[in-house]
């Protein structure tokens, strides 16, 4: 049923609410995971140091890539790491499409009413948007 399932990350604590689920499904299937991390480039992140230009959010996105397909490979889940820059429901979405996604797995702050509507939410856009069924894994409040 599925081949190939999307773990976009941020690092925060909602998407790593959706890291087992995303692995146990993964696993359920013998699909191939995909873990996403999208450096929003929406806003200026580089800067210069000693002549080089670094991006730090596309470092932090490495690390945070990098300790989940640890994680995925520690229970012999075959998992590929991935950090991209852009807007992230627009990279999202694209990434989608681009590596033929069967299902996204993504975390959610469980935001209502005003407080969703000023925030926005990369989740929500995805579900909206996307043509591949979205599960989406509600952030533990404890």
């Amino acid at each position: 049923m599925y081949d190939d399932v999307l773990l976009p990350t941020d690092g925060s604590g909602a998407a790593d609410a959706a890291v087992p689920h995303a692995i146990e499904l993964a696993d359920r299937y013998g699909a191939r995971l995909h873990v996403l991390y999208v450096a929003d480039t929406t806003e200026y992140s580089t800067v210069t140091f000693e002549d080089d230009v670094v991006d730090p959010l596309a470092e932090e996105g490495q690390s945070v890539v990098d300790e989940v397909v640890e994680k995925a490979g520690d229970l012999n889940v075959e998992a590929v790491g991935v950090v991209m820059k852009g807007g992230a429901y627009e990279t999202i979405l694209q990434y989608v499409e681009d590596e033929d996604i069967d299902v996204v797995v993504m975390g959610t702050h469980g935001r209502r009413g005003l407080d969703r509507a000023l925030l926005g939410s990369v989740t929500e856009r995805i579900v909206r948007t996307s043509d591949v069924p979205v599960l989406t894994v509600r952030e533990d409040e404890e």
